[in-house]
């Protein structure tokens, strides 16, 4: 038994160190539509949670005191301070310290049982999905260091990890946000980058058509659904998608209509 989504998720840090890698070192500085990141911060972020995630596999105790510090830090608004004092590298040598760790963990990582528990905060989770969950924060965040260098990403079908994360937090969609949980999700008809269709849900509860990729960007709140080519059809469809969040922590503010898109000048 293997953890293939070791290899998605070394995949997507790939595809984001390729088009981070091929600028001047200053634009790593350059600001994006994420809360007025830069692209630097964002590697940070990545950096800082990919090890945690790995410690929580190789080294108990210190993923604990990490953990420690973590959580009163995002109580008081102090997390991305947390994150900025303990990695220490700046411009190229924080590139390369990320992507050699997401490289050692991901070969690390590709041996173990799916199943395995590991600590998280709150309820433990499978080492499947520790690592799908750094596969979508690396896509997710990596969708505004693409915007603000007015690059595509090039889509795969290792996006259907992350649709499938969506569908897994439907309930904590509503839930995290404070609304009764629907019985049923709706039917989803997902157009996959390889032109397969992904269908889940059920109809009586509404539908969703359109691009996974639109799907993954909603409830991973890089897109508003304004912004997307998604069909929504039906209240709970409706509800859901204007609330969808497919990560933990407090409930988080979709981003508003027109407020993410892909840059056609570079912002410094």
């Amino acid at each position: 038994m293997s953890l293939l989504e070791a290899e998605d998720f070394l995949a997507e840090c790939e595809a984001l160190h390729q088009l981070a890698a091929a600028q001047d070192e200053t634009r790593l500085q350059t600001r994006t539509q994420f809360k007025g990141w830069s692209v630097e911060d964002v590697l940070v972020h990545l950096h800082f949670w990919n090890r945690a995630a790995d410690l929580s596999l190789t080294d108990e105790a210190a993923f604990q005191d990490l953990l420690a510090k973590a959580g009163p830090a995002l109580r008081s608004g102090q997390l991305r301070a947390l994150e900025n004092s303990t990695i220490a590298q700046r411009g190229v040598a924080l590139l390369d310290a990320w992507i050699a760790q997401a490289r050692d963990m991901a070969n690390r990582w590709r041996s173990l049982d799916p199943k395995l528990r590991l600590p998280w905060a709150g309820p433990s989770m499978s080492a499947r999905s520790s690592i799908t969950a750094r596969q979508m924060e690396t896509w997710a965040h990596g969708f505004e260091v693409f915007d603000a260098f007015g690059t595509v990403r090039q889509e795969s079908d290792r996006i259907k990890n992350i649709v499938v994360l969506g569908v897994n937090t439907f309930g904590w969609s509503h839930k995290v946000n404070g609304l009764e949980i629907p019985e049923k999700m709706p039917l989803l008809r997902l157009l996959a980058p390889s032109g397969a269709i992904w269908s889940f849900g059920d109809l009586a509860a509404g539908e969703i058509l359109g691009p996974a990729a639109d799907f993954a960007a909603v409830v991973s709140q890089t897109r508003a659904v304004a912004d997307t080519q998604l069909t929504v059809r039906g209240a709970v469809a409706a509800t859901w998608m204007a609330h969808a969040q497919c990560f933990a922590g407090p409930a988080e503010q979709p981003p508003s209509p027109q407020s993410r898109f892909m840059s056609v000048t570079v912002r410094n």
